[in-house]
């Protein structure tokens, strides 16, 4: 049988995060570089009782099928969530997905058609890559600093591209971890809305703030919402609950949350009924503030035990930004060093990380790698940095550096 694939297929290209996970599983490697929390933090006797609540309460009408919208008492309850951020939305402006990244596919579905041009930062989120390239639609990069995209290339690029997205992620960037200042959101709104290009804000770090009085205004509370916004807002479950939910959501304008919400019938019907019960009793039953304020102080600290080690003199020639949420560190390494070959020179030692060359749509940085600091535990991270250390030695000795 020779079995011929469509033209979808020839965008489609495998995520380096995936493929190093499996690299991993099963050997004594610490990996530094899938996006994961700490599996110690999960509230696990919160979940099952929020299970067993569902079972008890609902009986067998809980495992029928459900809205493809999702289940209204939690669209209800992330509404309430969604308001104490200045976010002023009913359930009919919002889609519960599996995950924040279907959301993402779904908008290009309905949004985008092949040759059309998004405009995303430079680098970016890999999968969101993944899905735009996928599709056959035009990436270009759009230069950025630690406050966010540069406004004048951005202007340029609407003025010469004429997008019809623009995908950022403001709060505490992957791979970057930067977060865009006031002034770069609001420019970002200013500059885009009167040409009717559409922002597309993905926001799944923004609750992991290691100041926990600091203020990171969506992009979405800033304009005029939720009808003839100029936003579609994204985010999940996956950080501050468990990821194996794989609950998200989405908000936006009716009439495009409807087209998202036809086009995901077409692809799954709806996301887990059952997680979104769950989750429902979770919100009602259980103080997720707490639960995440617990989290952010957890992944503060191991956030600064990576900073310690990245400070020892061995590391002076590396170049970072301390985080100020999130999950990662985005670092430089010296110029003539190639961070996938330095992978491969890691996981010999026993450690991985991500090279940064696959976050960027055009124009790659070879020597950046993004290391994450939420899940490995604190008595491993001086392991895996010492094993991080011998790999670096071990290419500078190769290459004379």
């Amino acid at each position: 049988m020779e079995y011929s694939f469509s033209d979808y297929t020839k965008g489609l290209r495998s995520s380096a995060v995936r493929d190093i996970l499996k690299l991993t599983q099963g050997k004594s490697i610490i990996s530094l570089a899938g996006g994961l929390p700490a599996e110690d933090y999960f509230p696990l006797e919160a979940v099952r009782e929020a299970f067993d609540r569902v079972f008890r309460e609902g009986g067998k009408g809980a495992m029928q099928y459900g809205l493809t919208e999702g289940y209204t008492p939690l669209r209800e309850a992330i509404c309430r969530r969604m308001a104490t951020k200045n976010m002023e939305v009913k359930p009919e402006h919002m889609l519960l997905t599996t995950g924040s990244q279907q959301a993402i596919d779904l908008l290009v579905r309905v949004y985008l058609s092949p040759g059309d041009v998004v405009l995303v930062e430079n680098p970016t989120y890999l999968a969101a890559l993944q899905i735009f390239q996928a599709s056959g639609v035009q990436v270009i990069g759009v230069e950025a600093d630690s406050n966010g995209m540069k406004l004048d290339d951005l202007e340029a690029k609407l003025e010469r591209c004429r997008p019809k997205l623009v995908y950022v992620t403001p709060t505490f960037a992957n791979p970057t971890g930067k977060v865009w200042s006031l002034d770069r959101r609001a420019g970002l709104l200013r500059l885009c809305k009167p040409r009717n290009v559409l922002i597309l804000e993905d926001d799944p770090y923004g609750e992991i703030k290691f100041d926990s009085a600091a203020d990171y205004p969506t992009i979405f509370s800033l304009d005029k919402h939720p009808e003839d916004c100029g936003v579609v807002y994204t985010s999940t479950f996956s950080k501050t609950v468990v990821p194996a939910l794989r609950s998200g959501w989405v908000i936006g304008d009716s009439r495009v949350i409807g087209q998202m919400t036809r086009a995901k019938q077409a692809a799954d019907l709806h996301s887990s009924a059952i997680d979104q019960q769950a989750l429902y009793q979770l919100l009602t039953h259980f103080d997720l503030d707490a639960h995440i304020g617990t989290i952010r102080e957890e992944y503060r600290q191991r956030m600064m035990r990576m900073r310690e080690l990245l400070l020892a003199p061995r590391f002076a020639d590396l170049r970072w930004e301390e985080p100020r949420g999130g999950m990662f560190f985005w670092v430089e390494l010296p110029e003539g060093i190639r961070s996938g070959e330095l992978l491969k020179l890691a996981v010999q030692e026993g450690v991985a990380f991500v090279p940064g060359t696959d976050f960027y749509a055009e124009h790659p940085q070879l020597n950046r790698m993004r290391l994450n600091f939420t899940h490995t535990a604190p008595e491993l991270m001086g392991v895996a940095m010492d094993r991080l250390a011998a790999a670096l030695e071990t290419y500078k000795a190769q290459a004379a550096l």
